[in-house]
């Protein structure tokens, strides 16, 4: 288990990191939208899983963080 969220802790950075992209709220939602899909893809794909259930909540988990950042 440790192992996995060492193999992930990049894409968990870089997906806190480009979050906030985007001048409006909308922006911030679409942008965290991608960013959140492309993390949640790769990391069900390290971990054995769905890569497109993994998009579809990254996706929606994106958006909402990128909706409520400032």
């Amino acid at each position: 288990m440790l192992r996995m969220l060492y193999k992930m802790l990049p894409f968990l950075l870089l997906s806190g990191i480009l979050s906030g992209c985007g001048h409006t709220r909308g922006d911030r939602a679409l942008s965290g939208a991608g960013i959140g899909a492309g993390v949640g893809a790769v990391g069900a794909a390290i971990i054995g899983e769905n890569p497109l259930e993994g998009a579809v909540v990254g996706g929606a988990v994106g958006a909402g963080a990128g909706a409520l950042s400032k």
